[in-house]
């Protein structure tokens, strides 16, 4: 039995297609573990209620991590946002000897909703008005 055209490609949207936007970051903000303040990997990428974690080591899958994002701002000092997430996925990333790793955020606090909509507002097209 062959599917139709339509059929197959609503197939392949359904696996592709995501409940949560992804925002891709163009650079990498460091995120560090909240107990020791050092390193852990970097942001990937971000959404409302998740993130993925890049990592020169594997993280465990099902265990809460305490995590801490420094964001640098114009002034030269930094916003700090603690939170928990659960890892939920991890596997080896493209680049040899690094992983990534998906979270998700164990009640975000809005210092993190509003890094996520700053995110969404500065990579977004924005349209420029007409000219005259």
């Amino acid at each position: 039995m062959r599917l139709r055209d339509e059929a197959l490609h609503g197939e392949l949207r359904m696996f592709t297609d995501r409940r949560i936007e992804r925002h891709q970051l163009p650079y990498f903000l460091r995120v560090f573990n909240t107990v020791t303040d050092k390193p852990i990997g970097f942001l990937g990428n971000v959404s409302a209620d998740g993130l993925m974690l890049i990592s020169q080591l594997p993280m465990m899958v099902g265990v809460d991590f305490q995590l801490r994002l420094k964001i640098p701002s114009a002034d030269g000092c930094q916003q700090v946002i603690d939170f928990n997430a659960c890892c939920v996925w991890c596997h080896e990333d493209a680049t040899p000897l690094h992983y990534d790793a998906g979270f998700n955020l164990l009640h975000p606090p809005v210092e993190f909703g509003q890094l996520v909509q700053a995110l969404r507002q500065y990579f977004s097209f924005q349209s420029l008005p007409a000219s005259a």
